[in-house]
């Protein structure tokens, strides 16, 4: 079965549909799959729950779905760069489900795992806790958090081969692989594309058979989100 797709319309083809529930890439603006996210975007779904560690920020990244009101709740561990997420928030437009960074990494990777709820101090005891299920181990309190499935994730890989075997380059490693796994159906858009042999087995960090689809992006812009730079003398 071919992977590849021409573009990111056509990779996500058939698999969009109003109220599902969407995994997407990336840290901050690093490693974000806004090839695909754009293709969301011009497809017109809407009642979307996104499960991100960011939200973006206003005119790049999930912001775009924000600024199309397509984004129904955002399932995120930060989202303090995008002032148009803040206002719909404040306006009732938009539901937020906080979880702390290293929690919302693990059920998104026990998702990945079949694991369906796991047990974590972090939280406990706080508004994190609240609704949850609680219980005792060794003299701690602990707080019972669910695994994540996605209807759809979205990912981005610096290379990849023809199979969807993927390797992720620095801060893009993060989020970007326990994705990869916990989504029904996966797509990634990658930068360097090459043939199945290409790609050092050692250095795969997402095995193909997660990967249902392809889309190559050789010129993927690359956004800094928080630009700093020393004075010159």
């Amino acid at each position: 079965m071919k992977k590849v797709y021409p573009d990111a319309r056509a990779a996500l083809s058939g698999l969009l549909k109003d109220g599902m529930l969407i995994m997407a890439g990336g840290f901050g603006l690093c490693g974000i799959p806004e090839a695909l996210i754009l293709a969301i975007r011009d497809s017109g779904v809407k009642n979307l729950t996104i499960v991100s560690n960011n939200a973006g920020v206003d005119g790049a990244g999930l912001g775009l779905l924000l600024e199309t009101r397509q984004v129904k709740k955002m399932i995120s561990s930060y989202v303090g760069e995008n002032k148009l997420f803040a206002q719909q928030y404040l306006a009732k437009e938009l539901e937020i489900e906080f979880n702390p960074q290293g929690t919302l990494a693990e059920r998104i990777r026990a998702g990945g795992a079949g694991i369906p709820a796991f047990f974590t101090r972090t939280g406990a005891g706080t508004l994190i806790a609240e609704g949850k299920e609680e219980r005792e181990f060794d003299g701690e309190k602990y707080i019972m958090e669910r695994g994540i499935v996605a209807d759809l994730s979205v990912v981005h890989a610096w290379k990849g081969d023809t199979e969807g075997n993927l390797v992720y380059r620095k801060t893009a490693r993060n989020f970007n692989p326990m994705m990869a796994t916990a989504g029904k159906v996966t797509v990634a858009e990658v930068e360097n594309l090459v043939e199945p042999g290409n790609v050092d087995p050692d250095l795969i960090i997402t095995p193909g058979v997660y990967v249902k689809r392809i889309v190559h992006v050789p010129d993927a812009v690359k956004h800094i989100e928080q630009r700093t730079v020393r004075k010159r003398a």
